[in-house]
């Protein structure tokens, strides 16, 4: 199969969406994604870009995406978080998810910083043996911890 990654443009944004709706569905959190293609442009191409985006596209259609952004280690200094990295279906198991990762490795190598980050659902073995077979460290003696929008509205009420 022919693919090539390149850095996503806004028109590319309401197939970026697409492809993290179907993410969600294979999670199991159809009802989960809030975010809109204008808040992807916004976020990603605004005047201080949250994200930075790769894609992955194949006779004209995105097939798959990588969406990292920068974050900062007390320990380490910079480092890279990699929030998505998504195969459509169909393109699973052709490489594509390697050429992305290793587009997403070359950025952070460019940005020099000290590591790059993301998280892997427990039950999804196919992914974790996909990491673990890129070199990843898959770090299973940690838990992510997260306050939602709510979670962040009962805490400041409740610890004002």
């Amino acid at each position: 199969m022919n693919f090539s990654i390149r850095d996503s443009k806004i028109v590319d944004m309401p197939q970026v969406l697409n492809l993290i709706n179907e993410l969600a569905i294979y999670e199991k959190e159809e009802d989960a994604v809030e975010v809109t293609v204008e808040q992807l442009i916004a976020d990603g191409f605004g005047e201080k870009p949250l994200f930075h985006c790769f894609v992955a596209e194949n006779e004209a259609k995105i097939v798959g995406m990588a969406l990292v952004y920068p974050r900062y280690s007390t320990w380490k200094g910079p480092v890279l978080h990699l929030e998505d990295l998504i195969v459509t279906k169909q393109y699973r198991g052709t490489g594509l998810g390697s050429a992305l990762l290793t587009s997403v490795v070359k950025y952070g190598k460019e940005l020099d910083v000290k590591r790059i980050s993301w998280e892997v659902i427990d039950w999804n073995e196919s992914a974790i043996a996909f990491y673990e077979s890129k070199g990843a460290n898959v770090m299973r003696n940690w838990d992510v911890v997260q306050l939602n929008e709510e979670g962040i509205h009962n805490f400041l009420k409740n610890n004002n």
